[in-house]
């Protein structure tokens, strides 16, 4: 923990990588002062008796990984998994909530998530004013009388460094019929409030077409890369086409894997023709950890497997999501800067990977997170292992959980 009483902390044999052109280069040794600041960086850097050492073995540093689309307001929704399941001992060291809060319980997911977390933790607000309380249940956004514009603007002003966007889950499970009049109703808040929208693709409408044409510079649509019937963008040329300019113009194409959002078909052959996620993130929450998602490595080691270029993945994971969250990311390698890093491997592996259409595939390659350093804190990570899956009964079949 970082504070008064905290002991410095040596990194060492360690590679830096995405800390820009001017980051030094081979294995480097860092040394965290116990306030949580860089004291020094260099190659055999001496440090006090009482530090803590941790030696990198050769590892790649990078800074902190940041999972764009998660849900942790666990205990305020019926989904969500705590920021514990899914950051720092998963290596990520920023989580940024995706709508599980409305304006109505921000305050609560804001004291008991937010504020004692060791993790980063910023929040898109959902449009709908009870957030995903009840999600598989109750939906957020069935008409009008579900979104209170006076009280997204108060509760944004009381709230404002903790909320980087508003959220809207645009699916006719959702919305019903509504269609994509929400869409429409959040840039209009978004503009009022000028921060950005993340938009959730799914099952139309709306169309993601007509999604894409609402959202402007700084937006992001999550679940780029769904396979489903009718918002794939594989499977309409024209919509191919409208994604790979708004994405050329600004508007941030994210991952969002989650149980039913992403395809390593479509992923596959929108990366051969050259179109790449702007962000890689994972859509946990309690219905897709254990299957398909697990965590945030996985997830990149995924978009590794269907071509996306290793220093591409770190990006997506690190500046990309920064930029989305206005996350400083300068001289994070430097002296004086509060320490925020991901210590991570890659190894050979042929672990089989399931996406969210039950396709499967061999990861030859993992990334596998070894430390989150948070301050003066080095908490050991790993992946995820997944539980045994069990098959769940509902009233309108069977899924596993």
């Amino acid at each position: 923990m970082t504070g008064e009483n905290a002991k410095p902390l040596l990194l060492t044999n360690v590679k830096p990588m995405a800390f820009g052109e001017t980051a030094q280069t081979g294995t480097i040794d860092i040394l965290v002062g116990g306030d949580g600041k860089i004291a020094a960086i260099g190659q055999s850097v001496a440090a006090p008796a009482d530090a803590v050492r941790v030696d990198g073995k050769g590892a790649w540093i990078s800074p902190g990984w940041v999972d764009l689309h998660v849900h942790i307001w666990h205990g305020g929704t019926d989904i969500s998994i705590r920021p514990s399941e899914c950051g720092a001992e998963r290596g990520v060291t920023t989580l940024v909530d995706a709508g599980s809060a409305g304006e109505a319980n921000f305050h609560g997911f804001r004291e008991y998530i937010i504020e004692p977390s060791k993790e980063r933790i910023k929040a898109f607000l959902n449009l709908g004013s009870i957030g995903l309380v009840a999600c598989n249940r109750v939906a957020e956004l069935r008409d009008i009388r579900d979104i209170d514009l006076d009280r997204i603007i108060e509760c944004y002003a009381e709230n404002s460094e903790h909320i980087v966007g508003l959220k809207v889950r645009a699916s006719h499970v959702i919305t019903g019929s509504w269609g994509v009049t929400p869409v429409k109703l959040g840039k209009k808040i978004a503009k009022i409030l000028k921060i950005p929208m993340m938009v959730h693709v799914g099952e139309p409408p709306a169309l993601y077409d007509e999604v894409l044409e609402i959202l402007g510079p700084g937006d992001v649509v999550t679940h780029c890369f769904n396979g489903k019937a009718g918002s794939s963008i594989m499977e309409d040329e024209d919509l191919f086409n409208l994604a790979e300019r708004c994405a050329s113009e600004g508007v941030r194409l994210d991952i969002g894997h989650g149980g039913a959002s992403f395809s390593f078909k479509v992923a596959e052959a929108a990366i051969a023709r050259g179109l790449l996620p702007h962000s890689i993130s994972t859509d946990l929450h309690g219905h897709s950890m254990n299957f398909p998602v697990w965590d945030l490595a996985t997830t990149m080691s995924k978009l590794m497997s269907v071509g996306m270029p290793f220093n591409k993945v770190v990006n997506a994971v690190t500046h990309a999501p920064a930029e989305v969250i206005k996350l400083d990311m300068q001289n994070r390698l430097s002296v004086g800067a509060r320490a925020d890093f991901t210590i991570f491997d890659v190894i050979d592996s042929d672990l089989e990977a399931t996406d969210s259409n039950g396709d499967v595939s061999q990861l030859k390659q993992l990334f596998e997170p070894r430390y989150a350093v948070i301050g003066a804190q080095a908490t050991v990570a790993s992946r995820y292992i997944p539980r045994a899956r069990k098959l769940v009964r509902h009233s309108h079949g069977y899924s596993y959980r």
